[in-house]
């Protein structure tokens, strides 16, 4: 059974910064994609940042030029560095892990269950 936990979330004055860490364990033979999601209460779940296996990222253009996501291999983690917080960046984020699990070819998708950022004005 795979599991995915996220922390490092908080409350933050506009202009500060946060990192959000996202920690993948049990059996994975690999790990393709992570992703950083948001979702606002009635509003529909975005992704703010990806990272492939290969190195590739995305980010969703609100927030280009002041989040950065990063990996740790030997920890096994994937970072979400956010700067210049602004009030519009409050929101539940949660980590998305696809992965084949030990024991399977297929990629398998595993969500943790989210770290609530909150940037008050």
């Amino acid at each position: 059974q795979v599991q995915v936990a996220e922390s490092g979330g908080g409350l933050v004055q506009a202009g500060g910064s946060l990192r959000l860490s996202c920690a993948a364990s049990g059996s994975i033979v690999s790990v393709i994609y992570v992703g950083w999601h948001r979702q606002a209460p009635g509003n529909r779940r975005e992704l703010v940042a990806g990272l492939s296996s290969s190195g590739s990222t995305d980010y969703g253009d609100s927030v280009k030029g002041r989040f950065t996501i990063s990996r740790d291999y030997a920890k096994n983690t994937v970072y979400l560095e956010m700067n210049s917080l602004q009030p519009e960046d409050t929101d539940v984020y949660y980590c998305s892990v696809k992965a084949i699990p030990n024991g399977s070819v297929r990629i398998r998708e595993y969500w943790g269950q989210g770290t609530q950022v909150t940037v008050s004005a």
